[in-house]
């Protein structure tokens, strides 16, 4: 059967000619309707599940950073944040200075760590004034933190990064000492950790070469700190990957991301703990199509009918987020059987064959990502197909897509 939603009464203008005019005060209840066309359900009781799950194979030393950069990885930082924090998450991660604000203005109060690099005073400024932490790779930033935090009578905290082998943000682990020292020595900046980013963390069994050279920099930059007498604030090494990899990348805390939200960087690694997706990708049917054998389907025909077939055209296409490299190989799910997409992916629909199940017509909904009863598909059905990773299948849902609470309420 499908899905009801509210639908607005024939107005006088329905009965009218398609010529007559219609314009209506305010846009019908349907169009408002967040189930029209397409959506994102955000299970946030799996997102508490999962930071439980993760602080719990955690020491009780260990810190738990919740990663909600990518608006929550696509799923709603705002909601994603207080979900964790009701799971054990003491802090937070975000990668832009906006997203840091959004959560300050939303009056979430929790440590946040800003990862991407800051480099212009106004926006440390910004950073002092609402109590959000910056990412340091180098002496400019700062000595810029020192002039601004000085200026306004209080201590500005930071984070210090240095690069252990991503050749990315943060300064070079050999001068790690330097740089602490120096940082010390800055009476209106206070630093309040140190740390680095893990390259390879995800590399299967026996290939865990480049994570072992990354962690013995690191600890050697720590032991070099500790024979100096000098504090490096909180100690954080790991991402998801390394936080499910081995506990020896630890320290005082973790930062994590995709595991938050019930996925695994690999299939080798946290099979012990009960991580739950939270994320399910639905969209209506908006029209059925009856057509006989040999008709091309979509643009370029790249599908032709074999037999006569029962098509289900659905809202939703690559500007939604679905990639149009997955024409022809999607799958989406119906009352837990897997219907085939067929013909090419388009800006706002794709097209399923439904020929076999004839229950699917107009208004019903299909899942195409998350699960539904005993079956699921996972944003890694969708990476592997798409020759790339699960992390940006889910970052790449786009805002014209509601999102929505499990139970319906808006997210």
């Amino acid at each position: 059967m499908p899905e009801p939603f509210p639908t607005p009464p024939l107005s006088a203008a329905d009965s009218h000619s398609p010529a007559a005019p219609r314009l209506p005060g305010r846009l019908p209840d349907l169009w408002a309707h967040p189930r029209q066309r397409a959506w994102v359900e955000v299970d946030e009781a799996a997102i508490t599940a999962n930071a439980r799950a993760l602080r719990a194979a955690l020491t009780p030393a260990t810190e738990l950073m919740a990663v909600v950069k990518a608006d929550g990885y696509g799923h709603g930082a705002l909601p994603v944040a207080r979900a964790a924090l009701a799971g054990g998450a003491s802090c937070f991660g975000v990668a832009t200075l906006q997203e840091g604000l959004e959560l300050r203005q939303a009056g979430i109060e929790a440590p946040v760590l800003v990862l991407g690099n800051l480099t212009q005073p106004e926006e440390l400024r910004t950073c002092l004034h609402w109590q959000l932490m910056p990412t340091l790779s180098g002496m400019r930033e700062a000595l810029l933190c020192q002039n601004i935090a000085a200026g306004s009578g209080r201590a500005m905290a930071v984070h210090l990064k240095l690069d252990t082998g991503m050749a990315r943000l943060g300064a070079d682990w050999q001068q790690g000492p330097r740089l602490v020292e120096a940082i010390a020595g800055l009476d209106a900046v206070q630093l309040a950790g140190t740390y680095s980013h893990l390259a390879a963390a995800d590399a299967p069994e026996g290939d865990e070469g480049l994570t072992r050279l990354q962690q013995q920099r690191y600890e050697q930059v720590l032991r070099s700190l500790a024979d100096r007498g000098l504090d490096p604030g909180t100690r954080h090494l790991a991402n998801s990957a390394g936080t499910l990899r081995s506990p020896a990348l630890h320290f005082d805390l973790v930062r994590v991301g995709l595991a938050l939200y019930g996925h695994r960087p690999g299939p080798h690694l946290g099979g012990a703990l009960p991580l739950r997706p939270a994320m399910r990708v639905r969209a209506r049917v908006s029209l059925i199509r009856e057509v006989p054998a040999g008709v091309g389907v979509s643009y370029g025909h790249r599908f032709i009918t074999r037999r006569p077939s029962r098509l289900a055209v659905v809202g939703i296409g690559y500007a939604d987020g679905v990639p149009r490299l997955l024409s022809d190989r999607l799958e989406v799910l119906f009352g837990g059987r897997r219907l085939r997409q067929v013909g090419a992916i388009t800006m706002d629909q794709l097209v399923l064959d439904a020929t076999d199940v004839p229950e699917l017509d107009v208004g019903g909904v299909v899942t195409l990502l998350g699960e539904e009863g005993d079956a699921a598909i996972g944003p890694e059905a969708w990476s592997e197909t798409c020759g790339t990773i699960p992390w940006e299948i889910l970052c790449g849902f786009k805002h014209r897509l509601p999102r929505l609470a499990k139970d319906g309420a808006e997210g």
